[in-house]
């Protein structure tokens, strides 16, 4: 395999900064129509027959676990009990009126501490419904494109109509998630205030003993929402993290799965075909950032891959991918178009590879072509 060779220290939070920034939207088209750019007789917007009717295999049982999909190595979520505030007696002064005063606040830090923790615990178990819908429909249709169907099959088109809302009720739910953080975060800061107004009131004259002995019982109490209200705006971002990361992979997949369909081949993705080596040249003028040969099986590309995709990144923010499937053309028709069909299959496996590193697959295009002097299949990257 010829490219940049991998350097030490990489910065593998680029991905993640490039992908954020370069608009990996968690709403997208709102049909499979619009994600083609079809022509109308091509899908059709009815419901299709019954899969019972029309022989479709049932989904696979190879589709991720709700928990593996969003929740993996997340500690379950319990809802937090609220903390008991102890009451005191009135000792009419003025400083006790205070103490008063701070400890309804801290009671309504913790009737609010225990309704958001409620409100966690709901949206993750409403996303992980909403994220096994989506691999039950994600499953039903490759399983139909590696048994073969027919282009643009309007089952397969309902089942992607079906993935994808399901992917909006994610986008939803990570709004959803997002408002439960700044609302987290507001508590957190309210309560911070609370425990400096506490330690405050100490110095304030005109205190009896008792007024102490309530404020020192406060100030623990307020510490101890701190630190459960801090805990919750963890799990929170943690939950949001996971979803969002979720979210950006599956539109990617959704993105590749509606060629798939529209072409009827499971590696449908391949965009153009391109008639031979001198013309892949001129339409990508200059050597390609990455060259794998796929000589042998197994082949580890994945570091050198990413090596040069931080470099280019780092030259060019902006970039996109032109990933090139290149076949050889020597033996009989039939050799040659099973050495394309692996070109093929090879590249998407590169698409899926720079995706998973955060490449969005917005920046992505598949080509295929045919080179004489290929010996082997290989795929080439090329920065446009």
């Amino acid at each position: 395999m010829r490219g940049i060779s991998a350097k030490p220290g990489l910065n593998r939070g680029l991905f993640l900064a490039f992908a954020l920034t370069a608009g990996l939207s968690l709403t997208a088209c709102s049909d499979i129509d619009n994600m083609f750019g079809g022509e109308p007789e091509d899908f059709a917007s009815e419901a299709p027959p019954s899969a019972e009717g029309a022989g479709a295999p049932p989904p696979t049982a190879s589709a991720p676990p709700v928990a593996q999909a969003l929740t993996a190595g997340a500690a379950p979520v319990a809802t937090i009990n609220p903390v008991n505030i102890d009451s005191g007696p009135d000792t009419g002064t003025a400083v006790n009126k205070t103490v008063q005063g701070l400890r309804n606040q801290v009671m309504g830090l913790q009737q609010k501490l225990a309704a958001n923790s409620a409100q966690l615990v709901q949206l993750r178990n409403q996303g992980a419904g909403a994220a096994s819908a989506y691999q039950e429909a994600k499953a039903h249709i490759t399983t139909r494109l590696q048994v073969g169907t027919t282009r643009g099959n309007p089952e397969l088109v309902a089942q992607w109509n079906t993935a994808q809302s399901q992917l909006d009720v994610l986008s939803a739910n990570v709004n959803a998630l997002n408002a439960l953080g700044t609302d987290v975060t507001n508590d957190s800061s309210a309560a911070h205030f609370a425990l400096d107004q506490i330690g405050a009131t100490f110095s304030v004259s005109g205190a009896v003993d008792e007024d102490h002995r309530q404020l020192q019982l406060l100030e623990d109490q307020t510490s101890q929402t701190i630190v459960m209200i801090d805990r919750l705006l963890k799990e929170t971002s943690d939950a949001i993290q996971r979803q969002t990361a979720y979210l950006a992979n599956e539109r990617a997949n959704l993105t590749t799965l509606a060629g798939a369909i529209k072409s009827g081949d499971f590696y449908g993705g391949v965009t153009s075909s391109l008639g031979g080596a001198g013309m892949q040249s001129a339409a990508y003028g200059g050597a390609p950032l990455v060259v794998v040969k796929f000589d042998r099986p197994n082949v580890d590309y994945q570091q050198i891959l990413y090596a040069a995709l931080n470099q280019a990144l780092q030259s060019r923010p902006g970039a996109n991918f032109q990933v090139v499937a290149v076949s050889p053309t020597r033996g009989t028709a039939a050799s040659v178009q099973m050495a394309q069909s692996t070109a093929r299959r090879h590249a998407q496996d590169v698409m899926r590879t720079m995706t998973d590193m955060g490449v969005p697959a917005t920046r992505l295009n598949v080509a295929s072509t045919t080179d004489p002097n290929a010996t082997s299949s290989e795929v080439r990257v090329f920065v446009r």
